[in-house]
């Protein structure tokens, strides 16, 4: 069956091509990570490439997050990687490995597959696999042999889980046990759910929580924003996390005619319902912490939409890219939301350009929301080195044949990250 085919009829079952008209039953989440792959046009017999050479390995991973946690990690898998010929991996939010290590023979025979630190392992550009996947569902996966994409991988399995910021909730990468047949087994996933949870225990006893007095929104690359505050971190619902992303964007209050125009598409829409809305925010959130006659918050708020935005306007490019898991609230329609997330990312595209960092574009590019982002496309092309050239082209070559038959390319809803 040729990439075309599969393509016109779905993926097919991991495995099948090795039993013509077989059938066989798949998980929903292999399928499901399998239709993306393929519309990610990840080649099936391609390799995971290498992003970062060990100069910029080095740097990058000493002044990550998941720096902090690693000797935790290292201590609860470390050793039944090690005895077991198995690896322990962990990668950043962008599918990046940053630190591969277990058994010597199997490190060897990893890095026939690029399973090596500094390589892209994420869904979009390498196919189903366990950390990647975990990071495109933001949960525990567990990936056996004939489950992945591409078929030089599958003489491996994996187990992996997502990590995330304890505070903020903020996605920070995976942790990933990887090695033969005898990791497909329930436990394998159980344990590094196990030791994803005490990494995170341990990064919230490294780093506080926000500071009494102020609180802090976790918004892009969601849209049910976190709030943590008090002590509490509270999950809000789409319309309370529109209400709460207005207000920390405008600290000095919005007038309630005027919120109502940056809510509701519908001019129809009375008074009255955005009253009902603040008072069960209020209810949430306490009476003191949401104050009226302007609508705003008592506290200092401390948005993840704004460090970006704050770290473009000094020129921190790579700082910012960092720091964006996804686009503001991604399928909110509220007028007031679709202008600062246009606009946020319009500024954060526009620097990556200008800035021509092959590595920061083909970021942007393979995530997405940048999968079909031409400009970004070309940029890239620009950029690369000749011998990543040929998959490049290929994508830009077919996604201006899109926009020549009409598709509508960056005018598409952007694809939202699922948190």
């Amino acid at each position: 069956m040729s990439e075309a085919t599969t393509r016109r009829s779905g993926p097919r079952e991991p495995g099948a091509e090795a039993r013509p008209g077989a059938r066989p039953a798949v998980r929903k989440l292999v399928a499901e990570s399998w239709r993306r792959s393929e519309r990610a046009r990840v080649s099936r017999d391609g390799a995971a490439s290498v992003e970062l050479d060990e100069e910029d390995l080095a740097a990058y991973r000493e002044g990550h997050p998941l720096a902090a946690a690693m000797p935790v990690i290292r201590e609860l898998l470390g050793a039944d990687a090690r005895d077991g010929g198995h690896l322990l991996a962990v990668c950043d939010a962008a599918g990046r490995l940053l630190w591969v290590e277990g058994d010597p023979a199997t490190l060897r025979q990893a890095r026939r597959m690029n399973f090596v630190a500094g390589a892209g392992w994420a869904e979009s550009a390498a196919g189903t696999n366990a950390p990647g996947t975990a990071l495109a569902v933001d949960g525990p996966v567990q990936v056996v042999s004939a489950e992945h994409f591409r078929p030089p991988v599958r003489d491996w399995t994996c187990a992996a889980a997502p990590l995330h910021d304890p505070h903020s909730g903020r996605l920070l990468g995976a942790v990933d046990l990887t090695g033969g047949a005898g990791l497909a087994h329930p436990h394998s996933l159980g344990l590094v759910r196990a030791v994803a949870r005490a990494a995170e225990t341990q990064l919230a006893l490294l780093a506080p929580a926000p500071a009494p007095g102020r609180a802090r929104l976790t918004a892009l690359g969601r849209d049910e924003a976190l709030l943590a505050v008090d002590g509490r971190r509270l999950r809000l619902s789409r319309r309370h996390s529109e209400i709460l992303v207005l207000l920390a964007h405008h600290p000095e209050g919005v007038p309630g005619d005027r919120l109502l125009t940056l809510l509701y598409e519908d001019e129809s829409v009375p008074p009255v319902t955005l009253r009902a809305e603040l008072s069960r925010l209020r209810a949430l959130l306490g009476p003191e912490l949401l104050r009226s006659r302007p609508y705003r918050l008592a506290v200092p708020v401390d948005a993840d939409f704004t460090v970006v935005d704050r770290r473009l306007a000094a020129g921190a490019v790579a700082s910012a890219a960092g720091e964006y898991p996804g686009p503001l609230l991604p399928d909110s329609a509220a007028p007031g939301v679709v202008r600062l997330r246009e606009r946020l990312a319009d500024r954060l595209r526009a620097a990556l350009v200008a800035r021509a960092d092959p590595r920061l574009l083909a970021d942007w590019a393979h995530s997405p929301w940048g999968e079909e982002d031409p400009e970004v496309w070309r940029a890239l092309c620009a950029t690369v080195p000749a011998a990543q050239l040929a998959p490049v082209r290929a994508r830009l070559d077919a996604l201006e044949a899109e926009l020549a038959r009409g598709a509508t390319g960056l005018q598409r809803p952007l694809p939202h990250t699922r948190r």
